[in-house]
This record gives structure tokens, sequence and C-alpha cells, in this order.
């Protein structure tokens, strides 16, 4: 029985790829070093595979920035500002169009799907010329071959490519972008051409949009497609992949009726109802790949449950046609469970990241052939026990708590506008004030701080100390600027989710659990294992301090239940709803202790609401309804003169606007202008929002510093829509990647634009 991963982890154990990254970028190694370094980490990644015995390997899944952005090199699909001329794509193009450079922007960014993945927006139009320009797929699979490895190439699919792009600026929006298929294709054939000569016997096309709500014109492109491309691809084994969802009855049709394809594969992890459709009818003579090991949590998997599924199967697509697999790439998980030393060995038994996972496909793949370890199934069936019976799992007064929410809606006493009215009064802010998201600039000076403290080599006096000092410094930089409300900066947190995880009950913590979001930049998600509430206040002390510094308004700083629902990972042993609601009330108590100590501005951020947004449309309804309810139950109890901000950042938001006005936050800052404004389309449509509203004037994940003009005119054509006495002027998300030579002379700009705004409406 053979076995296969969809993708793996790009970063390293420790790393290595994000900090290779980073000091190319800063100008201290070379491309030769970066190379080195990246070339070492897949041969690891090989290795190990192939080690554990696994027969389908992928290549081609290692990326620089973003697997899209990677698509969009080898169609040589680069927007005319970048300036290439032609050739293979190189660094400097590369990583100008992911970060944009010192005299233009990057290109857009957005989430991968419902994960905290993101990737680079292509932007297309009638006029581009696409032009095979980069070898990546067929250099990495020689260079897999040449380490012995027969590995499996993996292109993102030519649909799921252009349902993905964006009409580039200057281009209609009304533009079909499938209309660019036959050009794309032509591109294709000449990939699959090299791969085929190079000796490759399988070839993967990740064609995720499957699983979403296809119109019937876009379930035609697929056969469209692969009709095309089916002469080139004779005499290769080629494998669909689909994931992170059902897929429906009628992409299921289109799918298995494919021209030319030998294999699909399914997430039946979050796509259980696909199961129905297999049994239902699998095309005769055809692979199916069975995800049946989740790619996007660290849960070991229940192998006997899995055991049963795969049994079940092998009914219908015949034993020698049942590969096991992943439900996903396992990009999305944490690297290696050795790695962690800190974890108690109750929780680290009930736990498989990404190495583990390889093993357990494997352990699964050798029992349907009739090689069952039993001991290592047995090791696994009591671990999934105790994890059923742990007491440290179940907290019945957090349960209460939580099951008694559902009588009410928690919505706040009055209404917004006369709330707005209150804090005015209070706060006495001018029109179009300016804020900033949260975290300033992370040091090196201050992450050593943080470390040594950690360790143990400075003492809690001393850490105090070192983080006050840099607070007050953040503050008196604000105050320099003429901000008018501010932020604490956040020094002593490393990450949003995982500090407040920190303080909570029902979390554990990784020391290397890393997981990349974009580029080089990592999360650490924690891990959910049981009913969460909060023992003690856990940012009150930070708030009261940066207050006392100014007499501005200072904010309170949250991280919103649903945001650490969907960046941590989750327990899957009860409802999602049900985990939220537990947040949701720790979130409450630390509200209200804020304003108790004279915060009057809290935020509460909820960056990844529209993140979690289900990809089947039937599912959305419900979510968003307990999401926002979670939300507004965290500040339901604070006064009128009480001013509660929310944030998000990095998503489509205009399809679920309305779910966000009735969130009832006073104000939102919200993520706009890396997406070329496109938020500002539903207020042109006739979308009326009462609240206050921060669209971003200026994109932080790129380096580049916007001029004054520039932020001014973003600002006039948010005005063109919105009142002027609801407008924010703030970046669009928090400053914590960005370097102190960036922010200063990128926020003088801001203050400056939303001067001159001000000055030319008292005209």
């Amino acid at each position: 029985m053979a076995s296969h991963i969809v993708g793996y982890p790009r970063m390293g154990p420790k790393r290595e790829l994000k900090f290779a990254l980073e000091s190319f970028w800063d100008g201290k190694s070379s491309a030769e070093d970066l190379q080195k370094v990246a070339a070492d980490l897949r041969a690891s990644i090989w290795k190990q595979m192939a080690n554990a015995g696994i027969k389908y390997i992928p290549s081609n899944t290692f990326s620089y920035y973003d697997q899209v952005l990677d698509a969009t090199a080898t169609l040589g699909a680069v927007p005319q500002r970048y300036g290439w001329t032609g050739g293979e794509i190189g660094f400097d193009t590369y990583f100008s169009m992911a970060r944009g450079n010192a005299t233009v922007p990057a290109m857009e960014m957005t989430k991968w799907f419902d994960t905290n993945y993101h990737f680079i927006v292509p932007e297309l139009g009638p006029d581009v010329n696409f032009t095979y320009s980069s070898h990546k797929a067929v250099d990495e699979y020689k260079e897999a071959k040449a380490l012995g490895v027969d590995s499996v190439p993996v292109l993102v699919g030519p649909v799921t490519y252009l349902l993905l792009s964006k009409p580039a600026k200057g281009v209609e929006k009304t533009f079909n972008l499938l209309s660019l298929l036959p050009k794309v294709l032509a591109v294709y054939k000449e990939v699959i051409a090299d791969l085929k000569a190079a000796g490759a016997s399988w070839i993967q096309f990740d064609e995720p949009t499957l699983v979403l709500d296809l119109e019937s014109h876009k379930l035609q492109a697929f056969t469209d497609a692969y009709a095309e491309l089916a002469p080139a691809l004779s005499g290769l084994n080629v494998l669909i992949e689909t994931y992170f969802a059902d897929v429906p009855a009628e992409a299921y049709k289109t799918l298995t009726s494919l021209n030319g394809v030998t294999a699909y594969g399914f997430d039946l992890v979050r796509g259980t109802k696909t199961l129905d459709l297999i049994k239902g009818g699998f095309p005769s003579g055809k692979y199916l790949f069975a995800g049946v090991v989740d790619g996007r949590n660290i849960w070991a998997n229940d192998l006997a449950s899995s055991l049963a599924t795969l049994q079940g199967l092998e009914g219908v697509v015949g034993k020698d046609k049942l590969v096991v697999s992943t439900s996903s790439s396992l990009l999305h998980t944490a690297v290696d469970l050795v790695n962690e030393t800190k974890l108690d060995d109750e929780i680290k038994s009930w736990l498989a990241f990404a190495a583990q996972k390889i093993v357990e496909v494997n352990a699964l793949a050798k029992a349907l052939s009739g090689n069952k370890d039993e001991a290592f199934f047995s090791a696994n069936a009591a671990a999934q026990a105790s994890r059923k019976s742990s007491p440290r799992v179940t907290n019945e007064a957090v349960q209460k708590a939580a099951a008694a929410l559902k009588g009410s809606d928690h919505r706040r006493a009055t209404n917004v506008s006369a709330r707005l009215d209150a804090q005015q009064k209070k706060l006495n802010l001018p029109i179009l004030p300016t804020t900033t998201i949260g975290s300033f600039p992370q040091t090196v000076e201050l992450r050593r701080v943080r470390r040594e403290f950690k360790a143990n080599k400075i003492s809690e006096e001393e850490y105090v100390k070192s983080i006050k000092e840099e607070i007050q410094k953040v503050v008196q930089l604000q105050e320099e600027l003429d901000i008018d409300v501010l932020v604490h900066g956040e020094p002593e947190r490393n990450d949003m989710v995982e500090y407040f995880g920190e303080q909570l009950s029902g979390f554990a913590f990784t020391v290397n659990g890393w997981v990349q979001s974009y580029g080089s930049r990592c999360v650490k998600p924690p891990i959910i294992y049981g009913d969460v509430s909060r023992p003690k206040p856990m940012t009150v002390f930070w708030s009261s301090v940066a207050q006392s510094f100014t007499k501005r308004p200072m904010k309170g700083m949250l991280t919103g239940p649903v945001t650490i629902l969907n960046w941590s990972f989750v327990r899957n042993d009860q409802p999602r709803s049900e985990t939220t609601y537990q947040i949701a009330l720790a979130i409450k108590d630390e509200v209200e202790d804020l304003e108790k100590a004279g915060i009057t501005v809290i935020q509460i951020d909820e960056a990844a609401l529209r993140e979690g947004l289900p990809l089947r449309k039937s599912e959305q309804a419900d979510y968003l309804d307990w999401a926002v309810h979670s939300f507004r139950i965290t500040n339901v109890g604070v006064l009128d003169t009480t001013q509660i901000h929310t944030h998000m950042c990095y998503s489509n938001f205009n399809d679920i606007i309305h779910s966000i006005i009735n969130m009832d936050a006073d104000v939102i800052t919200i993520e706009n202008s890396r997406s070329d404004e496109k938020l500002l389309s539903v207020f042109r449509e006739g979308v009326k929002y009462g609240a206050g509203i921060g669209p971003g004037v200026y994109d932080i994940h790129s380096p580049r510093i916007p001029p004054t003009e520039e932020i001014a005119d973003r600002i006039n054509k948010m005005l063109a829509v919105l009142e002027k006495n609801i407008l924010w002027v703030n970046p669009d998300c928090g400053l914590k990647t960005r370097k102190y030579t960036e922010v200063k002379p990128a926020l003088t700009n801001m203050v400056a634009a939303a001067k001159l705004i001000r000055n030319e409406l008292a005209k």
C-alpha cells in the first residue's frame, strides 16, 4: 500500500529559512548563501520522507515566499511596474513583487483559503504576455533525483491560479480572468514537457478551488483545461489534489470526469461528506489519494478510526488503487515534536507535528497491506484514551458559564451614534484622528530582553524596568509625531495570540512549534487542549504603565476570541463555537478590568474573523452568527464613554460587511491600501456605515515609505464615500515587522497628510 504527502513545511525545524531570508534582505548575506540554506533544507525534507517509507514524495512545494507567487514567476506574469524585461526571473524581481521596493509597492497579499497562510495575488489582464520565466519546478525535480528521490512535482493548477487572480490596475473589474486560460496553458505545456524530459513519472496539480461553490462556467474551465493539457500529459500519471473542505457534488462529477487524470486527492478530515460521494461512485481504474491524516492541526491521528475508513474505501476503489495521504500540505502545522523539550509527557503524547504525521501516514499504509505495527497502534490508542479522560481537559464551571450565554445576543444598550457622541465629549479628538494598530518595531535588544527573562538570565525587576523604558520611548515618539490616540507598542509580547494564551488556562505552548504565515513571518500557535478561563488580569499592568506616561488616550490592546481561536491549534473534541464562547468570557473579564483601571479606549483585534469563514456558503451564516456574537460578549458590559475598537487585516471583507457592522464596535481599523482600496467599493455601492472606521492608508508589510501626497490622496478617496466625522487615519496593520528607520518617516507622512486634509476641510 502506497503513501503520499501533499506538501511539507519550508522554514525548517529551527526557522533556518526565515533567518536566511532576512539576512539576505538586509544585505548581510549573498544569494548563494540563501540558496545553500534552501538546498540543505530541501535535501533534509526529501531524505526524511524517503527514510519514513513515503512513496509519493512532493517536490516544488518549497518556496522562498509563496507558491502562488512561484506560479506567477513561472508564467512570467510580472506587473509592468517592476521593470522586468524578460529572461529567468531572479530574486530582485521576485522579492519586489512580494515586498515592494523603494519606488513601487508590493502586490496584494491575502489569506490562502481559510488558513493563516497568505499568498501574493496575481494581477492579470488581456495584455499580459505569459512566458516560461522560472524553471524552479524542473530544477527541484532534478535536484531531488540527484539525491536518489524520484519525486512528484507539484504545480498550482491552472484553473485555481486564474480563479485566485484579480484584474490588474486599469483593467475592467468585470474582465473574465478565465479567458486567459489558453495563454496560461501554453506555458504549462512547456513546464510539463521539461518535467517529462527530466524523467518525471507523476505530476500533482493542486486545484483546491474545486471545494468552493463554483458556477457552471468555472467548472467547465477545469474540463476545458485538462482536455487541452491531455496530449502534453500523455505518459505521465496525473494527480489532481483538493483540500480544506468537502468537494461539492457537481465539482466531484467534473473532477472525476477530467481527461488524462490518473488520481484524485481528497481532504477526508475537513471533507467528510466527500466520503459519501466516493462510495456513491468512483471511476474504475483510478487512484484515490485518501487524506486521512490532518495537515492543519497537531493532534495525533486516531489510527484505528482512520484505518477503518481506509478499509471501507478499499472495497470501493480497489486495494492497489488506494494511497494513504495527508488531508492537505503539512505547511500549516509545526515541524517536529522532537524539538519540544518543555511540553509535559501527557500532552506530548496527544500530539503529532509534520515529522510525526509522515510516520502516521506510512504506519496506516503498512497496516492496510497487512504489516500493522501493533505496538505503534497500541500506544496511539492509549494516547487517545488518555486525552478523552484527562481531568485537565474539563472545567465544569467554564462549561456552565459558556452554555448560559446562549440566552442573549449581548448588545450594548445604547446605539453606536449616541456612544460616539459620549466618547467624543470625553476624548475631544480632532476630525480624522490618527492612531496606529498596536505593535511597534521589535528591536534586537527588545527580543534579547524577553529571551533572557524567559531563560531566567535577568530578574523580573530588570525585565519590568526594560519594558517600561521601551514603552516610554514608544509613547514619547508618538507624542513627538503628534498622533492622537496612542498605543504602548506591545514590547512585552512576541506574538499577539501566544501572549494571551500563556495567561489563559486550557492552553499549552511549544518551544519550536513555528508555522509560516507569509514570507519569513512565522507564528507559534498555542495549543488549546482544554476548557479556557482567565486566572488573573493579563494586560492591565502594562496598559496602566503606558497611560501614566501621557495625557493622550492610550489604547488597551487585546486579541479577540475568534482570532485567538483561528490562530491557535484548536481542540477537535468539541465544536469550535464552544471554545470561542469560553475565550470570549475570559476577554470580557479583561475588558472590564481595563475599564476599571481608567483605560477609555480598548482595541479587541479580530484580525482573523474573515479567515475562519467556512469555504462553503451553506456553512457561513452559522459561523458568522457565533463569531460576531462572541465579539459582542467581550464588551457588552462597558460604559458608553468607553470606546471599543477592533482591527481586521488581509482578507476580502466586502462579502461580510454586514456582519462587521453587526459586531457593533465603536471604531474599526481595517487593511485597505495593499488591496488597492477594494474595501471602499462596498461603500460606493451604497452600504451605510455609522461607526468609526479607519481603512489603512499605507501597507506595513513593505519597506517602502509612502509620501505625504500619496496618503492624502488615499484619505480623499475615503472621504468620497465615508463621512468625515467617522473617518480615522491609520496604517494597514501593526508595525512589529518594520524598522524604526521605516516607521518614523512613514508615520510622519501619515500625520502630515491627516493635518493637510483637516486644513482643507476647515477651509
